[in-house]
Formats: structure tokens, C-alpha cells, sequence
């Protein structure tokens, strides 16, 4: 746990957005309206005039019910004063293409939303199931970190030793059943960790925009050549890649964008959804659909990225730029000192050369003139050949890829699934034309709306040549979808 001394918390109370907002004379009005708007609805930008209306029409509602004294500022007021940096409760930016002011909530303050959710308590506290979720965590380190072959594999075989006995026990008709409080005690720890899992990426995406910020204060100040730029800025964008949270995120993305994943969690949520149990504590109605609000907020945090890797790009060459206008500059006033000095030269030498000198070419080493073969083109007339003699299979012989027949393998697939990746395709229509049968494939997806070429995963892919001898190549991971 971090160290929290006096000093530390006086530090954390002055500058904490998170602590500033709990202290604010207004913190009932911000919590609650910022909860309603963003967190609720999972809402992640709103612009100014739609999120100043609702503000409006909340400060209306209060001075009806509690006097008029109470809020006279206008509602972009508050919004402007709950953006500033002394603040941070809010993010206020405009963009790409658009000349209004947008907000999104800040880390800071969902943090706070979250804590006050936690303190009006719940009507059912289990405590089994966060034990058992300790126990599985531990037993995944310590199985995933085993090198020892033999205790792995004996560790296997007592989990098939319990599985052999369970299914015998329901075979002998003895099943057991949990009961409604282990139910309703599994059911509150997925809700939270769920709509925690929704905040992560909100704190994803600003740790996203903390590197950009930071890259960019790197090239206002960068005194140095462009290329040691370039590579210390793309070191840093791979170590995102690769870092704990980047790879984190990554698996996290291959999982969900997975359809038999997909179409799992669909039918769990249906029937746990379902269940008496859950029903009793009236459960929000969005966590039927919660893997598609996570699609939604990653689906934001991926844009964020390449939005803010377009943006860097640029800033580099608007910077590339501007040292290209100061050379320029420099040259111009070197052509305005000569221009001044070209009547009252300087006395003395005030220009020196180093190693002058002439190239000389001799008249005998350059080549002798030749004069150039004229062509002799014959009219003759065209006789008929004789074709007994030829071999023309060669031909008919050429590696055609029917690309028709390529689109109408992937409908058919598609009329089934929803989507399908380009190996799954292949173990049912194994390729004929080997390399070019595969790029004729890739050329397809990338003319097909919807289609997806995912380059954090790669498939492998096998076939035997006209030499009888095994191929395999390594491409991104191809998904057609309807």
C-alpha cells in the first residue's frame, strides 16, 4: 500500500481533482448531473450546447424546488469552470472538423462517482464468491509460473480426478445447485467488476493523451536532428504497445472481438439474466448488453489513438516546416548582407574557400564517335505455319484464380456465421492456387465493407505447391463479416 503520512494528504487535498471535487460547495449539483449524463447513459463526448441544455434544465428544476438564489450563473458557466486545470473535473476540446467545444469526463471525476455510488451500501453483502475469485487469481500464478513439468501435469490430473467425480456424482443423480444468496453474491461481484471494467478505459484513454502531451512537449523543446526524433518518439509509441496495460488491452480487444466469444457471453447473460434469483435484486437493465458497451468505450479508446497519431503527425510537420521557413529566412538575409556590401566590399580577406581547384578533362579521353546500326524492316508476307510441331500447353497451363468463385465461397460461409476469419474459411475451401489464391482473398476483404484485417493477431496458413512440397506463410488475422 502507498505510504500516507500528513504531509503526503495535505499534498493530495490541495492538488487531487478527485479530493478538490469532494470538497467543492458544490459537489451534490456536479456529482449527481455529471452521473446522469455520462455514467449512467455510458455516454463518453457531448458537446457544449447538449450538455449546457441539460444543465440548464437540472439548475431550472433546483430553483423551482429550492429558491430562486440558488445557481444564478448561467449553465456554460459552470461547465467552463468545472474544465479549468485548478479544476479538472471535466475535459473541454473541440474536434477534428468541428468548431464547437466538446467535454468528456475526466479519471478523477469517476473515481469520485464511483466512490459515492459505494457509500450508500448495498441491500446484500457476499463475501464467498471474492474468496473464491482470490483463490482461482492465486492458483493461476502459481500454476502459470510452474517450470517443473511433472507438478503441472499432477496438478492436471487432480482437476480431472475432481471432474471425474463430479460428473459421477451427477450421474448418480446427486447435482449440486447453488442457492439463491451464493446466486445473488456471484451476480453483485460480475455487476461491479463490469462497470468498473467501463471506467478502465477512461483512464486507458487518458493515459493515452498523457503521452501525447508529453511527446509533444519533447519536440518543442527538441534541439536536436529529426531523425533521433522520430526514433525516440516511435520507441515510446511501441512501449505503449508493449507495456503491461498495452498488452493488457490488446488481449482484452482479441477476446472481445472474437464472435464464439461474443455469442457465449450473449447466452450466459440470457440465462443468468433470466434467473429468479437475479431478478429479485432488479439488476440494470444495461448489463444484458454490457460486452457491447465495452465494444463502445474501446471502440472510443482506439480512435482516440489513431486520432492522436494523426495529430502528432502533424505537429512533426508543421515543426519540419517551420525550420524549413527559418532556413529560408537565414538565406534571405545572407543575400541582403551581400547586396549591401557588393559597392564597399571589405578590406582584406573576408572570404576563404577551401581547396579550390578545376576539374580538367583531356580531349583524348573522351570516347570515339560511333555511328548506330540502322534497323532493316522486311515486308514479307504472313504464311500459314504448321502447328503440328508446336507445343502450345504451356499456354493453358497459367495459375488463374477465379475470383467470382472466391466471393461466393465467403457469401456462403457468411449465410451461416455472422462472421468468419479467412483460416476458418480455408479448413473448409483449402487452397488450390496457393500464395495467389490467398492475396486474391486479402484483395477481396479489403473492397468489402465491414471486413477487418486485425494486425494484433496473425493466422497461419498451409498448402502443398505443384512440387508436392508443404507452404505455410504468416498473415494478419483477415474477418469477413455480412
Amino acid at each position: 500500500m502507498p505510504k500516507l503520512d500528513y504531509d503526503i494528504l495535505s499534498e493530495m487535498r490541495r492538488k487531487n481533482s478527485a479530493w478538490r471535487l469532494l470538497l467543492a460547495d458544490n459537489s451534490p449539483l456536479i456529482i449527481s448531473f455529471l452521473n446522469n449524463v455520462f455514467i449512467v447513459p455510458n455516454v463518453r463526448v457531448m458537446p457544449e450546447s447538449s450538455l449546457s441544455e441539460r444543465l440548464d434544465d437540472e439548475l431550472y428544476f433546483l430553483r423551482e424546488a429550492r429558491g430562486p438564489e440558488l445557481f444564478k450563473r448561467p449553465a456554460a458557466d459552470y461547465l467552463k469552470e468545472w474544465a479549468e486545470a485548478d479544476k479538472g473535473w471535466l475535459r473541454r476540446f473541440y474536434p477534428k472538423d468541428s468548431d464547437e467545444p466538446h467535454y468528456d469526463l475526466t479519471p478523477s471525476a469517476e473515481k469520485v462517482i464511483s466512490w459515492v455510488v459505494s457509500l450508500s451500501g448495498s441491500s446484500f453483502i457476499g463475501t464467498e464468491s471474492r474468496l473464491k475469485i482470490i483463490f482461482d487469481l492465486l492458483r493461476q500464478m502459481v500454476e502459470g509460473s510452474e517450470v517443473d513439468p511433472e507438478i503441472r501435469v499432477a496438478e492436471l490430473r487432480k482437476r480431472r480426478d475432481d471432474i471425474d467425480l463430479e460428473i459421477a456424482k451427477i450421474e448418480g443423480g446427486e447435482i449440486p445447485l447453488l442457492d439463491s444468496s451464493a446466486l445473488k453474491d456471484r451476480f453483485q461481484q460480475f455487476s461491479n467488476m463490469a462497470m468498473d471494467l467501463l471506467s478502465d478505459f477512461r483512464m486507458v484513454e487518458y493515459n493515452f493523451r498523457a503521452l501525447d502531451r508529453n511527446v509533444r512537449e519533447r519536440i518543442a523543446m527538441w534541439d536536436r536532428g529529426k531523425g533521433a526524433l522520430l526514433d525516440e518518439i516511435l520507441n515510446q509509441r511501441d512501449a505503449i504497445a508493449e507495456s503491461e496495460q498495452g498488452r493488457s488491452f490488446a488481449a482484452f480487444m482479441d477476446f472481445l472481438l472474437s464472435f464464439n466469444s461474443q455469442r457465449e457471453l450473449d447466452e450466459l447473460l440470457g440465462r443468468v439474466m433470466e434467473m429468479p434469483s437475479v431478478i429479485e435484486m432488479m439488476p440494470d437493465v444495461s448489463l444484458r448488453r454490457i460486452y457491447k458497451l465495452w465494444f463502445t468505450a474501446s471502440k472510443h479508446v482506439q480512435g482516440v489513438a489513431a486520432a492522436l497519431s494523426s495529430q502528432l503527425r502533424w505537429f512533426i510537420d508543421n515543426s519540419v516546416w517551420l525550420e524549413n521557413r527559418r532556413i529560408v529566412e537565414i538565406f534571405q538575409k545572407i543575400q541582403e548582407h551581400a547586396l549591401q556590401l557588393r559597392d564597399k566590399p571589405p578590406q582584406g580577406s573576408f572570404m576563404e574557400i577551401d581547396e579550390t581547384g578545376i576539374d580538367i578533362n583531356l580531349m583524348m579521353e573522351r570516347p570515339m564517335f560511333s555511328t548506330r546500326a540502322k534497323t532493316v524492316i522486311s515486308s514479307q508476307d504472313i504464311l500459314h505455319g504448321d502447328e503440328s510441331g508446336i507445343d502450345i500447353s504451356a499456354l493453358f497451363e497459367q495459375n488463374y484464380v477465379d475470383i467470382p468463385l472466391l466471393r461466393e465461397r465467403i457469401e456462403r460461409a457468411l449465410r451461416h456465421e455472422p462472421q468468419v476469419t479467412l483460416g476458418e474459411l480455408l479448413v473448409q475451401y483449402p487452397l488450390e492456387k496457393g500464395l495467389a489464391e490467398v492475396l486474391a482473398y486479402m484483395s477481396i476483404a479489403s473492397g468489402m465493407s465491414g471486413s477487418i484485417f486485425d494486425d494484433s493477431s496473425t493466422e497461419e496458413l498451409e498448402w502443398e505447391n505443384e512440387l508436392g512440397n508443404m507452404v505455410d506463410a504468416v498473415i494478419p488475422r483477415v474477418i469477413f463479416t455480412r
